[in-house]
């Protein structure tokens, strides 16, 4: 059974959220300020975190910025409820770390799709998959199950590059993510006089980011 913070001021909020949640089966826990809710994430480490943005003592802004601070913690998923729509809170919140956004009021539905979602993507990432081909296959097998991550494994292509070609360079924008299956990749800097400094190596089984031109 997944567990499920509830980080909320309002008592009525937070005791609907809670039951809507224990209908489907999580175990929820309560906390009725940012305060208390960090304590309780950082003591039980649950599963999803449910957080209002306004609250005393201390407000979502404030526990997602705490929370993130701890290596137990960060990778909690985060969703913020809340009441205020401008797409400045929207925008600082995704910036501190926050998974997702759910306006108040929301329907039962709304909240159990995107705790729903949230949980599914989170265990992806956090699986491990084989540094090989059938490894990453088996990882974009089980991306393709997840709405959210559907798009990475959309149009994959295999790259052959020749011994000393160039992969990248410095000042284009990165749209390509590769998976090493073969060989290595130096990233260098060229010094003016045309000495090369290494600055990271890529060997079999790694990611890079990259644009191919």
């Amino acid at each position: 059974m997944k567990t499920i913070l509830i980080i909320e001021d309002n008592l009525d909020v937070r005791e609907n959220t809670a039951e809507i949640l224990e209908l489907a089966n999580y175990k929820v826990l309560q906390a009725e300020n940012g305060k208390q809710g960090v304590e309780l994430a950082q003591q039980v480490k649950p599963d999803l975190i449910i957080c209002d943005i306004m609250m005393p003592v201390l407000d979502g802004y404030g526990v997602i910025h705490l929370l993130s601070k701890s290596s137990e913690t960060a990778s909690i998923p985060f969703i913020f409820l809340t009441a205020k729509s401008e797409r400045m809170d929207f925008r600082k919140g995704m910036e501190m770390g926050a998974d997702d956004y759910i306006s108040k009021p929301f329907d039962d539905i709304e909240l159990l799709k995107a705790v729903e979602s949230r949980i599914k993507k989170n265990e992806i990432l956090k699986a491990e998959f084989s540094k090989n081909v059938d490894g990453l296959n088996k990882f974009f097998d089980e991306v393709k199950k997840n709405d959210d991550l559907k798009m990475l494994s959309a149009d994959r292509r295999i790259k052959a590059f020749k011994k000393k070609e160039s992969v990248f360079s410095e000042g284009n924008s990165p749209i390509y993510l590769y998976f090493l299956v073969k060989g290595k990749i130096k990233n260098y800097k060229s010094h003016e006089y045309g000495k090369e400094l290494i600055t990271t190596l890529y060997k079999e089984g790694d990611f890079l980011v990259t644009q191919h031109y």
